[in-house]
């Protein structure tokens, strides 16, 4: 159940910077900012309950990899930014970093 904790958490955790960017446009000023503040509460809450098991290295390191990717993720897709080779390749590179740990944690 910790892990599925760790994937809400990152799953939370992209809310925050997309809340934050939405709340840049005035149609979507305070209902981006409460989005955020929201999705950091759920995903702060959510990464504590997943440290009761997972070693606080690992969950760290799998909840920001999560936020990463999907947060660049929604930025190719919803704001146009770049999504050249050298960029995605990077984003693998994380990804691989978090099954690695994934598999090395019992």
């Amino acid at each position: 159940m910790a892990w599925v904790y760790l994937l809400l958490a990152g799953v939370f955790e992209i809310g925050w910077p997309l809340g934050f960017k939405l709340s840049q446009q005035a149609e979507y000023r305070i209902s981006g900012i409460v989005g955020a503040i929201i999705s950091m509460a759920l995903s702060g809450v959510l990464l504590w309950m997943a440290q009761r098991e997972i070693p606080i290295g690992t969950a760290y390191a799998v909840w920001t990899g999560i936020g990463t990717i999907g947060t660049v993720a929604l930025g190719i897709v919803l704001f146009a930014e770049p999504a050249d080779a050298l960029r995605l390749a990077c984003i693998g590179l994380i990804v691989s970093g978090i099954v690695g740990l994934k598999l090395v944690t019992p």
